[in-house]
C-alpha cells in the first residue's frame, strides 16, 4: 500500500501539472455555460467509510439537488448543461478528484466512492469494498460499468481489493483511457453507483 500511495501521489502530481491550464479553461467554459461554481463538491464515504468532500466539475444548473429527481440523475436529464454532457461523455468532469488523490481521499484505481447513505446500507460482506481508498477509476469500471449490477460491481470491487498489485492498477488504468477515447461504457448520467438501481447522483 504504501507503493500504490505513492504511485498516486507521484502521478496525481504530475498530471495536475500538466493538466492545470486545460482544468482552467474548463472551469471558465462551465462558468460561462450556466450560472453556479465551476466546482461540484459532495460528502462520500472514503477509507473504512470515512467521509470526505470529492471534487468534480459541476456539470448540472446551479442547485440541481433541490429539483427534478433530485439527487438522482437519468441519461437524458434536463438539468445537465450542454458543457456538463460534454464533460460526462468524456469523463473530463473527473479531472478534480487528482486533488482528492493528492490529499490522501483517494487513489487513481479503486472502488468508486459512493454517498454515505449508501454505505449505511451495505451489509457487512459490501462493507469489505471500504478496505481500499475509493478511485477515479475501477475494476468495475473497466468491466461493464453501466451494465452491472450492484451485486456484480460489489464482487468486482471486492475481487480487485484482494487481488490488487501495481501490474493491475496499470492495466486498468490503461483500459480505461481506451474506454474513455473510445467512448465504450461511458455512462452519460455520470459516474457514481448506485445500490439498487442504475441511476446516478446530482453533479
Amino acid at each position: 500500500m504504501i507503493i500504490k500511495r505513492l504511485f498516486d501521489w507521484v502521478v496525481s502530481l504530475v498530471l495536475l501539472l500538466i493538466l492545470f491550464i486545460p482544468m482552467l479553461l474548463i472551469a471558465l467554459v462551465v462558468k460561462y455555460d450556466s450560472r453556479g461554481p465551476a466546482f461540484f463538491f459532495q460528502t462520500r464515504a472514503g477509507y473504512k467509510g470515512k467521509p470526505f468532500k470529492i471534487y468534480k466539475f459541476r456539470t448540472m444548473i446551479d442547485g440541481a439537488a433541490k429539483v427534478g429527481t433530485k439527487v438522482f440523475t437519468s441519461a437524458d436529464d434536463p438539468r445537465v448543461t450542454k458543457v456538463g454532457r460534454f464533460l460526462r461523455n468524456t469523463s473530463l468532469d473527473e479531472i478534480p478528484q487528482l486533488i482528492n488523490i493528492i490529499k490522501g481521499d483517494m487513489s487513481l484505481v479503486g472502488p468508486r466512492p459512493t454517498l454515505i447513505y449508501q454505505v449505511d446500507n451495505y451489509s457487512a460482506y459490501q462493507r469489505r469494498r471500504l478496505d481500499m481508498l475509493p478511485g477515479m477509476t475501477g475494476w468495475a469500471q473497466v468491466n461493464g460499468r453501466k451494465s452491472l449490477t450492484w451485486p456484480e460491481k460489489i464482487e468486482l470491487d471486492i475481487w480487485y481489493i484482494e487481488n490488487w498489485s501495481l501490474g493491475l492498477d496499470l492495466k486498468i488504468m490503461f483500459m480505461t483511457l481506451l474506454r474513455t477515447i473510445t467512448a465504450k461504457d461511458i455512462d452519460n448520467a455520470g459516474t457514481a453507483d448506485a445500490i439498487s438501481v442504475q441511476k446516478e447522483d446530482v453533479s
